[in-house]
């Protein structure tokens, strides 16, 4: 990005102090934690074997994700059919859903009294064991399979039809569109979509807490959890947390290496029509794979509804007032994520080159790091001004900003980038700085980008399960803490009416948020 001649108001120096807050959270809050340590801390057997879980099971959960959503973005990408749309929109929900709702509705499709489970017994078959890797690696696919199909999906969508055109004039066989313009699409795809499934499921908690069945299913962020919990130590704590982030890191370098550039070019926009999808195998084949996403998909969801509808009866008191508590903590939230999304998104364009990818940088940098240990890093910090245990939703709701700013980021970026690139020599000669420049040039074309990061941080705070289960009293629990203390003490009834609620915040704050950013919005 060229640099303009004048100055955008105090966006570097917000940017900049962003992008030192997103520094302080992700390695000062990790040095403050190992700064009260006592002694050198020395991981255990146990310790080690929580990192080769957590390994096998992203490694597995990525891999799954991304081979299964490939026959699925490609069936998406070539057919054309009622509700197709609408099938597109839904594979964005699972990744705003509620990680404890979400466990809830598998439970129920595929838990030893679910309905898999019931068809089993009827043909004289043993009852599925969903606890353990098996439940970790299904939870993870069903969470990450729609963002891995969205992702494919769009490299699919980037082939410009002209290609396809000059394939059936040389006349193409299928297998020779595959070869030479779908593999080369995949191989600058599929490290990208990998890269970022991993890194999630690297530092997934709520999913192990309640699927993971026992020692021989920890993950790292568990074993966090544990050391903190029941033992307070923190050296151990901060050393696995190291160790986490230095996984993610040598991850993230192994992705980049393997990625290849795309070289299809640009096209004319033309709608793209496939000749090499035709005859009656192809299409049930495309069908099948649809089908049985959708099926996956929806099926727990209708569960969760079905058996929530039956539980608002008898659901408590406490329940709507953690609620409450949630809502709160997710507009806190929201509010946060875009005060330093913002500022990190103009900066990092208005410097551009390495300068701007380091400002950027330091924003993505919460991603590899155990919310965990933030968290508790904030409360070590706190401890000589005020009482941490007060702080509790604050710290809950600042630390979910955090967790949900690489996200913000990737939305953010690219629409200043292109307001910038389209409008800012405009600006520039009227003399347009500050916070004129923001409400006449950009606010315009940030609107629906600003409207869909406030709905995603909401969503993804109103159902975080995280720091609020180290550190909340009994009388400051959250939704999703509050849902998962019905389900220990085995109150499923409400527990699944719970679950209905939560639900129906996540996905309307989301709603709210995103229909707000598309109202009147110019771009």
């Amino acid at each position: 990005m060229a640099r303009r001649a004048q100055p955008l108001g105090l966006a570097i120096p917000a940017g900049l102090a962003a992008g030192g807050v997103m520094l302080a959270l992700s390695l000062g809050t990790l040095a403050a934690v190992a700064g009260r340590a006592e002694g050198v801390a020395v991981l255990g057997p146990a310790d080690w074997a929580a990192v080769r879980f957590t390994l096998m099971q992203a490694l597995l959960s990525a891999g799954l994700s991304v081979a299964l959503a490939i026959p699925v973005a490609r069936a998406l990408a070539r057919r054309r059919f009622p509700g197709r749309g609408l099938l597109i929109t839904l594979l964005g929900a699972p990744f705003i859903l509620p990680v404890i709702v979400a466990v809830i509705g598998l439970l129920a499709v595929f838990g030893r009294g679910g309905l898999v489970s019931q068809a089993l017994a009827s043909l004289g078959l043993g009852p599925i064991d969903i606890y353990g890797l098996e439940g970790v690696v299904l939870a993870h696919v069903f969470f990450n399979l729609p963002l891995a199909t969205r992702l494919i999906l769009q490299g699919w969508l980037a082939i410009p039809s002209e290609r396809f055109r000059l394939a059936a004039s040389l006349g193409f066989t299928p297998g020779d569109v595959t070869r030479h313009l779908e593999r080369p699409m995949l191989r600058t795809v599929l490290p990208g979509a990998f890269l970022v499934i991993f890194l999630i499921c690297m530092t997934s908690f709520a999913v192990a807490l309640t699927l993971g069945g026992g020692p021989r299913a920890t993950t790292v962020e568990l074993a966090i959890y544990q050391a903190f919990r029941f033992e307070f130590d923190l050296g151990r704590a901060a050393l696995l947390s190291l160790i986490q982030f230095a996984l993610c890191a040598g991850a993230a370098v192994l992705a980049f290496g393997v990625t290849v550039s795309g070289a299809m070019g640009a096209g004319l926009d033309r709608p793209l029509a496939r000749w090499d999808a035709g005859g009656y195998g192809p299409r049930l084949l495309d069908a099948a794979w649809v089908g049985l996403a959708a099926l996956f998909l929806v099926l727990p969801l209708a569960m969760i509804v079905g058996r929530g509808l039956a539980g608002l009866a008898d659901l408590p008191l406490s329940v709507w007032q953690a609620a409450g508590r949630s809502l709160a903590v997710a507009l806190g939230s929201a509010a946060l994520t875009l005060a330093l999304a913002l500022p990190l998104a103009l900066a990092a364009v208005r410097l551009g080159g390495a300068r701007g990818a380091a400002v950027q940088a330091a924003g993505t940098l919460s991603i590899a790091a155990s919310p965990l240990v933030m968290g508790t890093g904030l409360f070590i910090l706190l401890f000589p001004l005020a009482d941490p245990v007060a702080l509790a939703l604050p710290v809950t709701a600042l630390v979910n900003a955090a967790m949900s700013l690489p996200f913000a980021l990737r939305a953010l970026t690219p629409a200043v980038a292109e307001a910038e690139t389209g409008f800012g020599r405009l600006a520039d000669s009227l003399g347009m700085t500050g916070a004129a420049r923001l409400r006449l040039v950009l606010w315009p074309r940030l609107r629906r980008p600003v409207g869909f990061t406030l709905g995603l941080s909401a969503a993804l705070s109103m159902g975080d399960l995280g720091v609020i289960a180290l550190f909340a009293d009994p009388g400051q629990a959250t939704l999703p803490l509050q849902l998962y203390r019905l389900m220990a003490a085995y109150r499923m009834e409400a527990a699944a009416g719970a679950a209905l609620v939560l639900l129906a915040l996540s996905l309307g704050l989301f709603w709210i948020f995103d229909r707000g950013g598309r109202t009147d919005a110019e771009a």
